[in-house]
């Protein structure tokens, strides 16, 4: 079965160049585009995507307020987030938004395609640009803090935390650690209650604030 996209980029001649790129691909399928924000939630609704390719900078509604609002009609649907700065409050607004995956337009070709079979995969993604500015990030943090938010975890926990963020699935995570899926599960559960947490994603964004994301 083909993978619905939907582009959001008020750059027609871009717009153009992605659907061409996408629409070469067997199992990728353009349903819908538009470079007004505030008609990507309407074209959601009418052509159901599984995928959003959203521009951070569009008129009517911005990216981040955009992918706010469709996911909150539209949990399941994944948003990569493309952008032309791989500026660090970009990057971390998009991902607090729910975007799944951050991709630079200067690296939109083999890099969109691997994000888009990332997040086909539930796992999140981020491109060199956009990981490289996040590490920097961390690496300028206070030292202190991530030893202080790690407290309520345990060595596993920080384990199975870390190869969540990856995008590991649970079989993957078990794979690795060599103990039984149900464990991962168990795990996972108990991460998200000791750090008050609900998703994968959100999973992703406090590995990412801690520096537990090897990027």
């Amino acid at each position: 079965m083909k993978l619905r996209i939907l582009l959001a980029d008020d750059h027609q001649i871009f717009l153009d160049a992605l659907r061409i790129m996408l629409e070469m691909e067997a199992d990728l399928e353009v349903v819908a585009e538009t470079g007004d924000g505030l008609e990507v939630v309407r074209l959601a609704r009418e052509t159901n995507p599984d995928v959003v390719c959203m521009d951070i900078g569009m008129p009517g509604m911005n990216g981040i307020d955009t992918t706010r609002r469709l996911l909150d009609v539209s949990p399941s649907i994944r948003v990569i987030a493309l952008s032309a700065y791989s500026d660090r409050n970009y990057v971390v607004a998009m991902l607090d938004a729910g975007a799944r995956a951050y991709v630079t337009k200067a690296e939109a070709g083999e890099e969109l395609l691997r994000a888009i079979q990332a997040v086909r995969q539930n796992r999140t993604y981020l491109c060199p640009d956009a990981a490289r500015t996040v590490k920097n990030a961390l690496l300028g943090r206070k030292d202190d803090e991530p030893a202080a938010a790690d407290h309520r975890l345990g060595p596993r926990e920080r384990q199975v935390l870390q190869l969540l963020a990856e995008g590991h699935s649970s079989a993957e995570i078990a794979a690795h650690l060599n103990i039984a899926q149900a464990t991962v599960d168990v795990h996972r559960r108990n991460i998200m209650r000791k750090l008050d947490l609900h998703c994968v994603a959100d999973l992703t964004r406090y590995a990412i604030r801690i520096g537990l994301v090897s990027s």
